[in-house]
């Protein structure tokens, strides 16, 4: 059946943008879509990091897309405590030429995956600068976690 979500529910709190799941589980590894930073399917922060953003603003957007990214993970497998381990983060920044603190704006999602998890949350990471995002957004976030069934 086209259009169910991964966990069986009818509903995803972090509904697809476009033709695609939240997260697949595949062989105990979740995987999830890059996710942005959304409250109930509406993007709520826009524009080019070191533009329309400052690093404050931006490492806050990069939270709530973590904060996504580990919903779609627990929506997938059906509970945190299923959550063995977060493996590896990448976290996309569309910033002005020139920027280089895409460290300290990653830093708030992986704040968000320790806030939440503890040493489940320690994650190896990468924060890759991009010219633009999907719909406009300041940054994407995409999490690779090993669970259990």
């Amino acid at each position: 059946m086209s259009g169910h979500s991964v966990s069986g529910q009818s509903a995803s709190a972090v509904p697809p943008q476009g033709a695609y799941v939240p997260a697949v589980v595949h062989e105990g590894v979740a995987y999830t879509a890059g996710m942005t930073p959304r409250r109930q399917g509406e993007l709520v922060v826009s524009g080019i990091v070191g533009r329309d953003l400052d690093v404050a603003a931006a490492r806050s957007a990069a939270a709530l897309a973590a904060g996504n990214a580990l919903t779609a993970v627990v929506e997938a497998v059906g509970d945190v405590s299923a959550i063995v381990r977060c493996l590896k983060m990448t976290v996309f920044i569309a910033a002005v030429e020139g920027f280089t603190e895409h460290s300290a704006v990653a830093d708030g999602a992986s704040a968000v995956l320790r806030e939440q998890l503890g040493e489940r949350g320690a994650v190896a990471r990468s924060a890759i600068g991009v010219a633009t995002l999907p719909s406009g957004a300041p940054v994407e976030v995409e999490l690779v976690a090993a669970v259990r069934p």
